[in-house]
Order: structure tokens, then sequence, then C-alpha cells
């Protein structure tokens, strides 16, 4: 051991220690030791170092000396030596506890066994970041820029007050990730110039990278922030992406609700966080996070987002402060009120915002209404009784449709004495406007207030079914009059949703709605009935999922996205294990096109492990979610158990669909098993198309076809294969079922390809590519993109094939989707053309395509190429 420790590094420098299997990634060894070198580091590898030391002597003492751990990782899992356990690969990173590890994987090809489960080791280690590349000068441009960002992070720690860090120069070459935009307010703002303005100059020339819109409830922060991210798009040249938080009640979702603002998928395997920071990696872009407060306790998510992407910055809305390092404070306040000198000068008056504001939002419900020496006093009386909180002023000028100034002053007072100060624990301002919703509710009809109550258990929206659903229950009332008298009081909001009305509230009118309903003890009554709406309305998609109007329906889901959540969030809480199998089951095609069977998973893992007895079906959903979608993310051999007691439960159930469905999966599972049981998986997917077909169910058949098609395909009878492909088609046309096409015509696509029918296959991968953007499928986009590629390669374009494969790798980041396709066979082109004499072109293509936004991706994929 004296020996072993004696043994010194070439430098005095900071050490990185490169860790990888020595041929297999040669290249990509020499890239990252450039990239160490560019940054004036000290790479430590063994092919630097004296070599009269035994190999694993030496990069122990390597590892002892060093100060961050480069784990590199292909196909290979390296030599074991003779009295060794592990490979020297495997050995590195156990000895690497302690050191700040980036971990890069390499995309594509077949992983030894080993390594496969040395990385899922790796993924559960929070310590590690971890990101997937496919070249070499990829590769570099990662190592760089996340060594900067950790050497940053690091310094940081030594002070007590860290400065933002400087953006990186945004790549001109790199198109943003599509973002959810801010919505355009329909209303000018008032009386917020200046604050604006001060906005302006710290997220733009200041360069602050973390502020803060602090204040209470109904201040206008959402709104101020509206208005400076519109100033800011010169900035952010990359986006303004806007994350509504209103809904989300726990901060472990916050990562997820970024992702879905951001247009990452979350494919549940943990890593949701690192694609975001994929997503985002160069780009300029501004993330405005609205409604914050309650889940303040996910900062650490936001500034962990700032230390690995340095070009963005946060704006964030909040009633609290984050409390975080780097975070720049604007506390918004009320607007001003008149003074002794306005009285009775009208021009003067007017210009005074909250004055300016009340006689606008007047108008909106009284055209007529004019600002006159008559009423001014009254007016500055009723803004300054509402301390200038622009929420306040707008609920009580709604109410001049019905009331004159002075008698809304009157009831206004009056109400104000009787709520002043309300709990002593809220701010001053927020009593107030808490006073301000009570008194608002308390001029409706006695049922008009039920109704209010019963809609704030909605999260995020609600359409008008939903809400005559709630009003049901609620005597001497006519739904549609309650809403549009909660919608005159600007209690309520409507939008339109294509030809659909959709309605809102503000996060703190719903609250103090669901306030009233927890004092009135009808808050689970209440969450029953929306969850009986949303279990009624899966029972109604189930079937329509599957034919014409799927497209349709999909959309129709995803405005209730927040809602359905909330639906099962209630049943799992009340232990209605049953229903919320049902539901789940229901809604399996729009989970699947929404990229959300993540969260599914989690509710039927809730469910097994409640420990509750269940019912034979709920079971059996119960295993098939959680088994299924486990094996799309890794498959693995203990999950056939699972989905064999899963089929047997749907056929004791008399669930023929249930039990075909399931074994389809059990098929799979039997096919990628380290002993693969062909003639099991055989026996299983036969019975599975006759189940289908027995049951009269023809999306589970399409299914069925297109699964035995492909097994068919990868063990090379491609002619069969068409023929599964074709009929399964059929199928799908006559259910009009735009998914299954859409992967049928994929699938029949490769088949024709390999036959050699290059101007079929183009025509199939086109209509599936077209098919998959309509439905906003995601995954079906990245395999369309992916079989143009192929057909471009086979027409000898190298410089088309680069930019579609470049286009179809940014989807699956972007998405969330980046894992290894696991239907798609472009991988043998891509390496023919690597292996020719066009690599130099097909590679710069590539980052051309990797640029593109999907919008361009299709136009270009789509557009008239050589025949």
């Amino acid at each position: 051991m004296n020996a072993v420790a004696a043994i010194r590094t070439p430098d005095q420098r900071l050490r990185v220690f490169v860790s990888s299997t020595l041929r297999e990634l040669a290249a990509e060894r020499i890239a990252v030791r450039a990239a160490i070198e560019r940054l004036a580091l000290t790479p430590v590898m063994f092919e630097l170092g004296a070599r009269p030391h035994p190999p694993r002597d030496l990069y122990r003492a390597y590892l002892a000396q060093s100060d961050i751990f480069v784990g590199l990782y292909a196909e290979q899992y390296g030599w074991v030596a003779p009295g060794e356990d592990v490979s020297g690969l495997e050995d590195e990173y156990r000895l690497a506890p302690d050191l700040p590890k980036l971990i890069y994987l390499k995309q594509g090809g077949r992983r030894e066994e080993r390594l496969d489960a040395l990385l899922r080791r790796i993924r559960d280690d929070d310590r590690a970041s971890y990101k997937a590349f496919s070249t070499p000068e990829e590769l570099a441009q990662l190592v760089t820029a996340d060594l900067a960002v950790l050497l940053a992070e690091r310094f940081d720690r030594t002070r007590e007050a860290p400065a933002p860090a400087e953006p990186s120069t945004p790549d001109p070459q790199v198109n943003a990730p599509s973002v959810v935009a801010p919505p355009i307010p329909l209303t000018r703002l008032i009386g917020r110039e200046k604050e604006v303005d001060d906005l302006v100059t710290l997220l733009g020339r200041d360069r602050e990278r973390l502020v803060t819109l602090v204040g209470p409830g109904g201040i206008g922060k959402s709104r101020l922030a509206l208005a400076a991210a519109d100033r800011l798009t010169a900035e952010f040249p990359d986006g303004v992406a806007f994350v509504d938080l209103a809904p989300v009640r726990e901060p472990a979702r916050v990562v997820e609700a970024l992702a879905q603002s951001l247009g990452v998928r979350d494919a549940g395997d943990g890593r949701l966080e690192q694609r975001l920071v994929t997503a985002l990696q160069g780009r300029r872009v501004l993330l405005l996070l609205d409604n914050f407060e309650q889940v303040v306790d996910a900062a650490a998510v936001v500034v962990s987002l700032l230390q690995a992407v340095p070009s963005i910055a946060v704006l964030v809305t909040s009633r609290v402060l984050l409390r975080v390092h780097g975070e720049r404070s604007v506390t918004v306040a009320p607007l001003p009120l008149a003074t002794v000198h306005h009285r009775g000068d009208v021009t003067a008056a007017s210009a005074v915002p909250s004055i300016a504001l009340f006689v606008e939002r007047a108008r909106a419900v009284k055209p007529d209404f004019e600002l006159t020496e008559a009423n001014l006093p009254t007016i500055a009386s009723i803004v300054a009784a509402l301390d200038g909180v622009p929420l306040s002023i707008e609920l009580a000028a709604a109410r001049l449709r019905v009331l004159a100034p002075r008698e809304l002053e009157a009831r206004l007072g009056r109400a104000l004495a009787v709520l002043v100060g309300g709990s002593a624990d809220l701010p001053a301002r927020q009593r107030t406007l808490r006073s301000t919703i009570e008194w608002s509710t308390r001029i409706l009809a006695p049922a008009e207030q039920r109704v209010f109550a019963r809609l704030g258990v909605f999260a995020g929206g609600f359409s008008l079914e939903a809400a005559e659903w709630m009003a049901r229950d609620v005597d001497g009332v006519d739904p549609i009059e309650a809403l549009a008298a909660l919608v005159d009081g600007s209690l309520v909001r409507q939008h339109d949703r294509g030809d659909r009305a959709f309605f809102t509230m503000l996060a703190t009118v719903r609250e103090y709605a669901v306030d009233q309903l927890e004092r009135d003890g009808t808050l689970r009554e209440a969450r029953d009935a929306h969850a009986s709406f949303f279990l009624r309305l899966a029972r109604d998609a189930e079937l329509e999922l599957e034919r014409a109007d799927q497209a349709r329906w999909v959309t129709r889901l995803a405005d209730d996205r927040e809602n359905l959540r909330a639906a099962v969030r209630h049943l799992l809480d009340e232990r209605r294990w049953d229903d919320v199998a049902r539901f789940a089951w229901d809604l399996y095609v729009y989970w699947w096109v929404g990229g959300q069977l993540a969260a599914v998973r989690a509710w039927m893992q809730e469910v097994l492990d409640a420990g509750d007895p269940l019912t034979p079906r709920t079971r059996a959903i119960a295993l098939y979610f959680t088994r299924a979608i486990a094996f799309w993310q890794d498959p693995d051999d203990e999950l056939i158990p699972g989905f064999r007691e899963s089929a047997d439960l749907f056929r004791s159930d008399g669930d023929a669909s249930g039990e075909a469905l399931a074994l389809i999966s059990l098929a799979l599972a039997q096919l990628a098993a380290r002993h693969p049981d062909v003639r099991g998986a055989d026996e299983a997917l036969h019975r599975s198309l006759d189940l289908f077909r027995d049951a009269g169910d023809g999306w589970g058949e399409a299914m069925s076809l297109v699964t035995l098609g492909r097994v068919e395909l990868v063990q090379q009878r491609v002619a069969d294969a068409l023929a599964r492909f074709d009929e399964s088609l059929a199928v799908s046309r006559s259910h009009h079922d735009a998914l299954g096409q859409s992967i049928a015509l994929h699938d029949r696509g490769w088949a024709q390809f390999f036959l050699g029918r290059v101007d079929e296959a183009r025509v199939c991968f086109e209509e599936s590519l077209q098919g998959s953007a309509a439905m906003g499928h995601d995954e079906g986009v990245a395999y369309g993109l992916e079989g143009l590629m192929a057909i471009a390669a086979a027409s000898g374009d190298a410089a088309r094939a680069g930019r579609l494969l470049g286009a179809a790798e940014r989807v699956r980041e972007q998405k969330g989707l980046y894992n290894a396709p696991s239907f798609s066979f472009h991988q043998q082109s891509v390496d023919a053309l690597l292996a020719g004499d066009s690599a130099e072109v097909f590679e710069a293509s590539r980052v051309e395509g990797r640029a593109m936004s999907v919008e361009a991706a299709l136009e270009t994929a789509l557009a008239e190429a050589p025949r």
C-alpha cells in the first residue's frame, strides 16, 4: 500500500478522473480530454500516466487524488480480472463515493447485462448527474458545460451571497424548446409602468437570474409579470415559458409542471429534472413561474435548474419569498390612491391608477359610466376602502351593473366593518382581499353562494357541463343563471376552448370557496361530486378514444388534466380502489397519447401497496399498469409473473379484452427475457388476437395484429409481418382509430423498406408522421422522422438523412423520449452512412437537424424529396 500511496498524478491542478472502457470509447476519451484541458484542468487517464504499476493500483491511486469523476459508458462492461468480482469500470465507480460525478451514456447499441445493472444503480444515485450523448463532439460540449457549471456551483458555496452566473451566449443555430407561451391579457395594464420598466432592467440589462414578485393575493403580481415578460421577448429569443402552478399543491410535482410547460415528457424513470436540463441547455429562455406560494418547498428545484443551465432566467410570482441564494425580490405594492389634491379635479383624478382601474372595469359592465365631479368623492372612497388592491377594485366595480356608486360604497363599508381584520395570522392586505371576496359572494343569492363554493373544488378550470354537474344538487338554482352571476361578479372568468366554453377562478377566489366548504362541513361531499363527474366522463371517453373522435377527446381531456389528477387523488385518499382502477383503465388511450403513463403507474402502485383486499379486476388493472410501464422503461424477467397473474385475473372477471391486453405484454416480456420463450410468446399473442376478435374489440385486435407483425419482423419474416400490418391497418381504418392507423402505417413502412419497396415505405412513413402530428403524439413523430431518415439514406441523400435524424433526436430529448426506441429500425441506415464517404455531410446535417423546431422538422420531412 505504501507504494500505491506514493504514486502521484503529474500535476498539482484540479484533477478530473475519466472512467470508461478504453478501446470502445477511444474517440470519446480524446474528446473529453480536450474538453477538460480547454478549461485548464487536468485529465487523469490511464493513457497519460506511468505504467510500471499494476492497473488496479494505478487507477486506485489516481482516484484518491482526483477531484471530479467523469464516467463514460456505451455497450461493454469491461474485463473482470482473475480473482475479482467486478470489472475495473465498476470498481472505479465504487471507489469514488464522495466525488462529484458526471455520468454520460452513449445512445444506441445493445448494452451488456452487467453494464445495464451498473447503470441502474448509477441512475438511483442522486449525487450523480446523468446525460445521454450521440457523438464525441456532442459529448465534449456536454462535459465542457457541466464542468463549468460544477466549478461555478462549488465556488459559490464559498461565498455568503453568490453572484448570479453570467448567461452563456446563445447558439444561433439552436432553436428554443417548444414552450407554453404566457397568456395574452385582454385588458390594458394600469398604473404599473415603472414596475414593468424596473423588471425589464433587472432581467435584461442587469442580467438578474432569479426575480421574485412578492405580495398578497390579488395585488396584481401575475399581471405585472406578464407585462414584463412581453417586453423581454428580445432578451430571451428562445422563448418565455409560462408555468401555472396554481393547480399544483405538492412541491414534488413542480418538476412535472415545468416539464409540461416545456413540452418535456415524463418517462417515469426518475430523471425528469435531468431531461429539463438537457432540453434547456444553451437556450436563452425565461421561465415565468406563476403562483409559487403553495409549493415554496420546491425552491431548491429552481436553484438547481439555474445552476445547471446558466443561460436561463426565472421570474416568480409568490405571496412569500423563496428565500434562496441569488433571489432578487420585488414587492408589489397596492395601486396609488387619490389624495386631497385630487378632490374636485376629474382630469387629475382620472390619472390616479386605482381610480383609473375602477373606471375602466366599471365601463366593462356599464358602458355609459363616467367619472364626474359628483361621483368622484364616492369612487375615491371606495378604492381607498379597498386599499388599492387591484382584484378588490375589479370585484367591486363589477357590482355597478346593479348598484349605484353610493349604494356600493354603503354595502362595501358595512361588509368591511363586519369582517375587519380577518384572521390574526393573515397579512393586512390579504385580510382586506378576503373581506372583499366575502362581500362579493354575500350579495349573491344563497343558492348561488352554494354553487360558488362547490366550484372551488375544480383544479385549473372547468367546463360548462362540469359546472352544471356540481350545481345539480343545489336546490332552487338554475346552473346557467348561477354561473352567469358568478361571471358577472368577476368571481369566475370565461374563456373559449375551441367550440367549448371553459371557466376559471383566480387562485385566491378558489381558496376562499374551499374555505366555505370546510366551514360548512361539505368539502368531502363536494369532492365526491367532483370525482363522480370525472368518473362518468372517463366512462363516456373510453370508447370514443378508440374511434373517429379520438383527437377531439384527447384535446378535451387535456383541458381537464389537473381535474383528472385531482379526482384520482381524492379517490386514492378515500381508498376507493375500484374506482381508481376503473378510472385509469377507461382513460388508457389518453394517458398513453398524452405521455402520462408514469403517473398512472404511481397511482396503481399506491393501490397495490395499500395492503387492503382488492377485487380481482382492480388487482388485474393495477398489476397490468405497474408491470407494463415498467417493462417499457427497463425490461426485467421478474415482470413476467405479474403479467401472467393479471391475465388470469381478467379472465376470472370475464374481461376478455383486459386478458388479451395483458397477454400482449406477457408475450413481449417472454421474448425479451434472458432466456426467450418464443413458443410461449407466440401462444400468448395468438390467444390475445382470438380474445379481442371474440369480444368485438377492434382497437385491441389492431394492437394485437401489429404486435404479431413486429415479432415476425424482428425474426426476419418480412412478408408475414407485412400481412399482419396490412390487416391491423384495415381494422384501425374500419374503426376510425387514428392512433392505430398511425402505428400500423409506421410498421408497414419498415416492412416495405426491408422488401426493397422504398417508395411504398416513404408513403407509409409520411402518412404515419402526419397522423401522429395531428394527434400531438410525440413518440409517433419521432418514429416517423426516423423512418423517413432511412428513406433518405437509401436514396443517397446524406444531408436530408442527417437533418431528419437530428430532428428526431431533438424531439426525443425535448419530450423526454430519448431512451432507445423500441420499434424503429433506422440504426442500420445510420451505421451505413457513418461508414461511407458521406459521413462528414451526414454528421454536419445532423447538427442542423437538432437545431430545428418540431414544425420545421415536419415541414422538411413532408416536403417533396427525390423518388
